[in-house]
């Protein structure tokens, strides 16, 4: 296996575009379904994608990427930052985590993000007292490892640790929040100390959510007929340079403005509410790595370039939808691995489609739905629908959603069936007191798509012959360039 990550590595740096400079993409797992690691990684390669963002440090998800050369931030959990308030505890986790993969041929660690935007307001402080001991005792830990030269300890935070005041909404005016202001100037003087970026989360698409009188081209990269904010002699034309311009004046304010900025994540949906959708996720995007690859910058830093991960690789049917139901569509990859809409990671006018993941296995071409035979009575449907819901992921089917158009029984019908193919279509998991019925008829319905859940424990195998195909491509296109 480590001769076919080789090789898949090699060919891929001949046979595939270069993308924008810095630029990563964020991989979660909160699905019923996952692809196996090594699919996924594989996807990562194919498509030169050679920077990954994880929510934890899973083994499995390691081991696929040892090898590989790709850049990988890993993760503490917001749950286990108390625990890491301990030295010897943090220690551990960096033995087991971080130590563990350094060796030649292991896993190109280069962050460690502790936590994940735990200063959020809705946390309601919950872990204000225990992210900056936590950070401190990880980020010692790795230097005393010996690898603090080359991997740093972080914190993603959300956009909302910083704002400008009503009084002067412009980004020259930004500060970081009061209530944690003096927290945030020691995480940043602590950043500063050891090298370490400040990394954050900014999302446009949540500006337009939040706020129905948000001027709607602002969200976009593209001009529009979006007014710009004026701040002295700079016109802002778009959210995404606002905020993150916000930031380096609050840093500015702390005497720290050039310290080294991440985008953890920056993304757009594409179903569950009337702007997740594919066009705009295209526009979005489009408009961003364009932006990356011309090293444009901000106003308040021109010319930069900046590190960009993409939220996210693949949907999680999975997440929590307390934000919003959208939370399910990040992906610029369906649930399946399979590309949504065209895509230039290179940001040069060079849009195709991603490469989707290879050799998915599927669940058999079986599908539940509502029986209009049926001889239950009609007023326990409602309960049903519900029910599958509760334990399935129906957000397609709220307004402004994919699945929004279907009538009644339709609604039945793609409710009882993400239900099934959660449960990997067990015959009794389409009773629904007699409402369903197995079917081996797609329903699926212009956007509207009725899936196929993957197999469980479904993976890709380097075969023999896959790897000679790889050998003989790579000679190939050696003898071509």
């Amino acid at each position: 296996m480590k001769s076919c990550h080789f090789f898949i590595w090699a060919c891929s740096i001949v046979l595939f575009s270069p993308i924008a400079d810095g630029l990563g993409v964020n991989w979660g797992t909160q699905a019923t379904h996952q692809l196996p690691p090594m699919t996924v990684v594989q996807m990562l390669q194919d498509n030169g994608i050679n920077k990954v963002k994880l929510f934890d440090a899973d083994d499995s998800t390691m081991s696929a990427l040892a090898g590989t050369n790709i850049e990988v931030m890993i993760a503490i959990p917001n749950d286990q930052l108390a625990v890491m308030n301990d030295y010897d505890a943090a220690k551990k986790w960096v033995d087991r985590n971080v130590t563990r993969y350094n060796f030649n041929g292991g896993v190109n660690i280069k962050y460690v993000a502790v936590g994940n935007e735990p200063f959020l307001t809705t946390y309601n402080g919950s872990f204000l007292n225990t992210t900056m001991p936590a950070l401190r005792n990880i980020q010692n830990a790795i230097n005393d490892a010996g690898l603090g030269d080359t991997i740093k300890a972080t914190v993603p935070l959300n956009a909302d640790v910083y704002n400008s005041p009503a009084s002067n909404p412009v980004p020259s005016a930004g500060r970081f929040r009061p209530d944690i202001a003096d927290l945030m100037t020691e995480m940043v003087q602590f950043f500063h100390q050891n090298n370490a970026p400040f990394t954050v989360n900014i999302y446009p698409f949540l500006s337009l959510y939040a706020n129905p009188d948000f001027p709607f081209d602002f969200a976009f990269f593209d001009g529009g007929t979006a007014t710009p904010v004026v701040d002295g002699p700079i016109q802002y034309t778009n959210v995404f340079d606002a905020n993150f311009d916000t930031l380096v004046s609050a840093l500015k304010a702390v005497g720290l403005g050039n310290l080294p900025i991440v985008v953890g994540e920056v993304g757009w949906p594409t179903d569950a509410d009337k702007n997740a959708r594919t066009d705009l996720a295209e526009r979005f995007y489009a408009g961003l790595l364009k932006r990356l690859a011309n090293k444009q910058g901000t106003p308040l830093r021109p010319g930069a370039d900046i590190e960009v991960y993409l939220f996210s690789l693949i949907d999680e049917d999975a997440k929590s939808i307390a934000p919003g139901s959208f939370e399910r569509h990040w992906g610029i990859f369906r649930y399946d691995g399979q590309p949504k809409y065209p895509m230039d990671l290179s940001g040069q006018g060079q849009n195709k489609m991603l490469v989707g993941a290879k050799n998915v296995q599927y669940l058999p071409k079986t599908w539940c739905v509502f029986n209009p035979d049926t001889k239950t009575d009609l007023s326990k449907l409602g309960d049903n629908i519900n029910y599958a819901c509760t334990f399935a992921d129906c957000t397609s089917l709220g307004y402004g959603s994919s699945c929004n158009g279907l009538d009644a029984n339709g609604n039945a019908s793609y409710a009882f069936n993400m239900y099934f193919q959660a449960q990997n279509q067990k015959e009794l998991s389409c009773v629904f007191e007699g409402l369903g019925m197995i079917s081996t008829q797609n329903y699926s319905k212009d956007q509207c798509n009725f899936i196929v859940q993957l197999a469980p424990s479904a993976g890709v195998v380097c075969s023999v012959p896959l790897l000679a195909v790889l050998l003989l491509v790579c000679f190939v296109m050696g003898l071509l360039f």
